[in-house]
């Protein structure tokens, strides 16, 4: 019953509106439509004295005259009256979110592929000609696409199928002969196919941080457990050893097992601290890894490299450079200096007890001791690293070259897009690269003068009072250097210092160890000034410049 309701519905349904038929005519080829249907369709065709059936296609030399069909519209009625309808929702048919066939008349059906070289989309039946035609089967067939208008050059007119180096853009091959003409152009399909590779390296760089960051998290979770059984049995050894002291030592028992767990919460609150944030971070990368994933099965290849531009630069983590657990005892070390009270009485407990307070405060998991800096420019270079400036942060009297690792003070305002990072008065710029644990970097500049700095992402960039000027506030260091001197300055505290000028820096920063280190660079490496504090974030390199400097690769 069910098939033969489906047969109702397409034998006295109109191909144009897909709704049964309503006050049905039939044309002079046989075919019958709904009579305001046809007189429409008629109607758009009027102006080219164009008349055809929509579905046999078969052209009449002038307008038919419509008579309705008596016999077959007491049939629909007939159907109206048992309650049969249209399939007017029929999961065929094209809604507003899918993209619908360019070929069908009337309400159209799904298109299930786009064509890239006729740029249209087709339903299965219109479709049928890319296989069946030899011409057709050459022709590039994508999931359907409702951005096929994209690939069209708006100057000629031509499909898109060249891709310019130079200017990073889809081109077509009149554009390649035309304004692209002596530039690097490449096919598209062979720069998917160079992106792509870019793609696959840099999901394999993801995934061995996501298996780095694991295995970091499963340390952490190891060192939880030893430092929570460390400190238990600490406790119940100490308490054992002061249950057998008089009063006189009753009291500073209840001071150590105090000191225990205030140091114990500590250090697992800061281990556990850390393996949140890492668990965060591996969440994020996996989430960029799928649409690193999505991207990669694109088809469309235009499609692939106008997204591809977009994809967010990749950061090394924030914590697993600072993870170095120490190979301690904990806190067994105590349970032996409280031994040694029992024995030695009071005159021990005056003498000892400064060395148990130290003994519980040493306990410190994760490794935050200053490693010592390096002695040489050769071990200077073991911790560098390519810093590359952030355009939306550059002020718009600099410009960015040298794949935005050079900056130069410009004559001219350069135009920037609007955006909430960018420093407004100050002639600043920022680093894409956050920084933490060891780095170093060299600075060549020229010109007038140059601040060398490192800030905090939070810094104020728009207006041009101090809390937006490297140095001025409490937010940023920096080193300035002009042709008769050098002065360092954080919080608007401006120190001369004394030093060989040069014209290369180089810049240490130990953020673990709160340590950030300005180096004269010439035949030799002169230190000329060392910044001892804590950070409380992630740096970013910055300069302000009025001339030019360049973000060297060190050699």
């Amino acid at each position: 019953m069910k098939a033969q309701n489906q047969l109702d519905r397409e034998t006295f349904s109109c191909s144009i509106c897909l709704d049964l038929l309503k006050d049905p005519v039939m044309i002079p080829c046989g075919h019958s439509y709904c009579m305001n249907c046809i007189t429409s369709f008629w109607d758009e065709g009027e102006r080219k004295k164009s008349y055809h059936c929509p579905q046999c296609r078969k052209t009449f030399s002038s307008r038919p005259e419509l008579q309705k069909n008596i016999m077959l519209a007491a049939l629909v009625e007939q159907l109206n009256k048992t309650g049969l309808q249209a399939a007017a929702a029929d999961h065929r048919y094209a809604g507003p979110e899918d993209v619908a066939c360019d070929v069908c008349s009337g309400r159209k059906l799904k298109a299930i592929k786009s064509c890239l070289v006729c740029l249209a989309s087709y339903c299965e039946k219109h479709l049928q000609p890319h296989y069946d035609s030899a011409p057709f089967r050459k022709h590039k067939l994508v999931e359907p696409s409702k951005n096929l208008q994209e690939n069209i050059c708006s100057k000629h007119d031509e499909v898109m199928k060249m891709f310019c180096r130079t200017d990073q853009k889809c081109i077509c091959y009149l554009c390649s002969v035309d304004e692209h003409k002596g530039h690097d152009t490449v096919s598209a399909a062979a720069e998917r196919t160079e992106r792509q590779r870019e793609l696959e390296e840099r999901r394999g760089k993801i995934q061995q941080m996501i298996q780095n960051q694991e295995k970091d998290v499963k340390l952490l979770q190891q060192e939880v457990e030893a430092i929570n059984h460390s400190a238990e049995k600490t406790v119940e050894d100490s308490e054992k050893v002061f249950t057998q002291l008089i009063r006189l030592l009753q009291k500073r028992s209840s001071e150590v097992k105090q000191q225990i767990r205030s140091q114990q919460e500590t250090e697992v609150s800061r281990v556990k601290d850390v393996q949140e944030k890492l668990e965060q971070e591996i969440t994020e990368l996996k989430r960029k890894d799928a649409e690193l994933e999505q991207l990669s099965h694109t088809e469309d290849h235009n499609q692939f490299l106008l997204n591809f531009p977009s994809l967010p630069a990749l950061s090394e983590s924030t914590h697993s450079s600072s993870i170095n657990i120490r190979s301690l005892r904990h806190f067994e070390d105590v349970t032996a200096a409280v031994s040694e009270l029992r024995d030695k009485l009071q005159d021990v407990l005056r003498n000892s007890w400064t060395n148990i307070s130290l003994m519980v405060t040493e306990v410190d998991v994760l490794l935050a001791e200053p490693g010592p800096e390096p002695k040489s420019r050769a071990g200077f270079l073991r911790y560098s690293c390519e810093i590359t400036l952030d355009p939306n942060t550059a002020n718009t009297r600099l410009g960015l070259s040298e794949g935005n690792r050079k900056v130069t003070w410009m004559k001219r305002v350069q135009f920037y897009s609007s955006h909430p990072d960018r420093f407004t008065y100050w002639s600043q710029v920022l680093s894409r690269e956050s920084l933490t644990g060891r780095c170093y970097w060299e600075v060549e500049w020229s010109g007038l003068c140059v601040r060398v700095a490192v800030a905090y992402k939070n810094m104020s960039r728009a207006g041009g009072g101090n809390e937006c000027g490297f140095g001025y506030n409490d937010k940023s260091w920096a080193l300035s250097c002009d042709q008769n001197s050098l002065t360092i300055g954080h919080n608007n505290i401006w120190t001369s210092i004394s030093g060989p000028g040069s014209s290369r820096l180089g810049v240490y920063l130990d953020h673990t160890a709160g340590l950030l280190s300005f180096y004269s660079i010439s035949e030799t490496m002169t230190l000329l000034h060392r910044v001892q504090t804590t950070f409380t974030q992630p740096l970013l390199a910055g300069v302000w410049v009025v001339g030019s400097a360049k973000f060297c690769k060190p050699k």
